[in-house]
């Protein structure tokens, strides 16, 4: 949820990668998933299933409190999902998200508006029919849960975002976290991280059908300073894995990463383990010591019970600074760890541009924790909109920049590999853009794709870094990767439909500044030369991700990431999807691009109202899921 704070928008050199041959053969997927009918996990509008407090789910007693009847009504805006299958049993899949739907739950203004002082908070959206469809809730403890389980959450603050999903080899489900705001209404930003735990509510040996069912707690990790505005030690991109291999000395444990930013500037990469299934967490260690602008951490397990956390970082080449994946690993459960090593370097793409000089300021009050444009791209905006968010190029556009993900096979404690997927520049696809807007710099564009790399964590040999599926016409982007059974899954947003792809444009938009759907969501498996097969398109209806449906309806914000798991046979992946906005026409501005629908009434000074109609389906951005290949 939270904006990324140190982005890396300096040129870089795609990585000259040793040629090694891949590491392990990775056999073709005997039976992989079919995709079906796209599944909607965020129930918010009626008539639906809503959303049902975990406590009513568990119990069958009735409950309910503003937040939970606002989210069944909402129509509300949900991004950054994440969604797990259960190893002991495909049919039960978690999905979360950071989910808006508790926004406008405490009522209207003098002017008639609702006003938006409720929670932003994680989502739970469970299923036990493979995916099909989905009962809609949120993680207890939210601001206004007062429901028997809400005691159980040990956590400080009024909103939480980035979930992170892991479930481990007997039934529990962890859900981790970053959070915010102050309870309180002040200004502070916590910047603390936790981890929730679920578990069946007849413990191990129960129904499998029902595992990972009941909220058991959830506890701080690392806590941030309280410090206002971002400023101070805040914690945030988090990372989760269980251990659910056969290693009887790591099997059970729980791994989480995070990012730590500082004020000051620069962030560090640290990490913390459970060894008592998510009843505490060890104090966090530090693993990045020589590494800059150091964000998106992930966590894989090899089948021995081996961890390699790797993120990406700014390093030192020479006498320039480059953009590198990195990674440290573990041999003995998560207590101690490598120096870091550099796996690959790369050219980063990240969506930036100048702010108008002529951006009006905001004429209404902004949503709650609105998403913030950048200060720290080259041309001082990383999204750009309408209003107080337009930029000089006049695009709209969401943010969006090089991160990575990666994955191992717990299933094949002989399996030492480790793979890495990453969504950088195309070399050689640079090109001027004629604008301010640019992805390289200001001024110059490029091709975004997803690459491939393999690494063996215990003897550091790895594979070149491959393009997996190269594509003349549109963007690749938000990839994902999970490994079961030999087979290695990846899944991506694919801008290869959009009607005016450019490089030297923003995805969806047109040389005339119009807007046009433009993603769909990709989901294939690897081959042994980490090249794309098995591909298929998942999403059944396209999207247009550049609605402005943040800060005060003047931005678009899509997240930063999509999600693919895989266990027991079945992968599923879920994305952000915009098939349910409606278009409107907001009465701020005569420019029409990117506006949802909403209702504001001109004041006697000139200045408008809120919106008085937010669950009219403007703000209707829902997490859909799939099965994937």
């Amino acid at each position: 949820m939270r904006p990324i704070l140190s982005p890396r928008h300096r040129p870089a050199l795609l990585a000259a990668a040793v040629a090694l041959p891949v590491l392990a053969a990775v056999a073709l997927p005997a039976a992989a998933s079919t995709p079906q009918a796209d599944a909607r996990l965020t129930n918010d509008y009626q008539p639906s299933t809503g959303y049902q407090s975990n406590y009513t789910m568990v119990t069958g007693v009735p409950y309910t409190d503003p937040a939970i009847t606002e989210c069944s009504a909402s129509r509300g805006r949900q991004n950054e999902p994440s969604s797990v299958v259960n190893p002991r049993n495909p049919l039960v899949i978690i999905g979360s998200s950071n989910d808006y739907c508790a926004v406008y739950d405490n009522g209207s203004d003098a002017d008639g508006a609702p006003i938006p002082s409720g929670p932003i908070w994680l989502g739970y959206y469970r299923s036990q029919n493979g995916g099909t469809s989905f009962q809609s809730s949120l993680v207890p403890g939210y601001p206004g849960d007062t429901s028997p389980y809400a005691s159980r959450a040990q956590i400080r603050t009024a909103s939480s975002g980035d979930p992170v999903l892991a479930w481990d080899g007997d039934g529990r489900l962890f859900a981790g976290s970053e959070s915010s705001d102050d309870p309180s209404g002040t200004k502070k930003t916590f910047g603390d991280v936790w981890v929730a735990t679920y578990e069946n509510p007849a413990g191990t040996t129960g129904a499998t059908l029902n595992d990972g069912k009941e909220f058991k707690r959830s506890v701080v990790v690392a806590r941030g300073t309280s410090a206002p505005n971002l400023n101070g030690k805040f914690n945030d991109k988090t990372a989760i894995a269980a251990d659910r291999t056969t290693n009887r000395r790591t099997r059970g444990n729980v791994y989480f990463a995070y990012s730590r930013f500082v004020g000051s500037g620069g962030s560090n990469i640290y990490f913390s383990r459970s060894t008592n299934h998510g009843v505490s967490f060890s104090q966090s260690a530090l693993l990045t010591t020589r590494d800059n602008d150091v964000q998106f951490a992930d966590i894989a397990i090899n089948g021995d019970g081996t961890v390699t956390v790797t993120w990406v970082a700014s390093v030192r080449v020479g006498g320039s600074k480059v953009d590198a994946v990195r990674y440290a690993v573990s041999r003995d459960g998560g207590a101690t760890f490598s120096p870091a090593r550099t796996l690959t370097t790369f050219e980063g793409y990240a969506a930036q541009d100048v702010p108008s000089p002529a951006a009006s300021s905001a004429v209404s009050e902004p949503d709650v924790a609105s998403v913030e444009a950048g200060e720290d791209a080259q041309g001082g905006a990383r999204d750009c909109g309408q209003l107080s968010s337009a930029c000089d190029s006049r695009y709209i556009f969401f943010r969006h920049d090089t991160q990575a993900r990666s994955s191992a096979d717990q299933t094949n404690p002989a399996d030492h590999t480790v793979y890495v997927v990453l969504d950088p520049s195309v070399p050689g696809s640079e090109v001027s853009t004629g604008t301010t807007y640019g992805s390289i710099e200001v001024g110059t564009g490029s091709q975004e794709a997803v690459y491939a790399i393999s690494v063996n964590p215990l003897t550091g040999a790895k594979s070149s870094l491959v393009r997996v599926r190269p594509e003349t016409t549109g963007h690749q982007l938000f990839p994902d990767v999970a490994v079961e059974q030999g087979v290695v899954h990846v899944l991506w947003w694919d801008s290869r439909n959009d009607s005016c792809y450019s490089a030297a444009r923003p995805i969806g938009n047109c040389a005339d500044r119009s807007l046009v759907p433009s993603l769909d969501v990709f989901g294939a498996t690897l081959d042994s030369g980490l090249h794309a097969v098995n591909e298929a398109k998942l999403t059944d209806v396209p999207s247009n991700p550049n609605w402005d449906q943040f800060s005060g309806r003047t931005v678009p914000f899509a997240g930063d990431y999509l999600w693919i798991d895989s266990a027991a046979g079945t992968t599923y992946g879920t994305w952000t999807d915009y098939r349910n906005t409606v278009a409107g026409n907001d009465p701020r501005t005569t420019d029409l691009r990117g506006d949802v629908w909403q209702c504001r009434t001109q004041l006697s000074d000139g200045s408008y109202t809120g919106d008085k109609c937010p669950r009219a389906g403007g703000l209707d951005q829902n997490i859909y899921g799939d099965l994937s290949p």
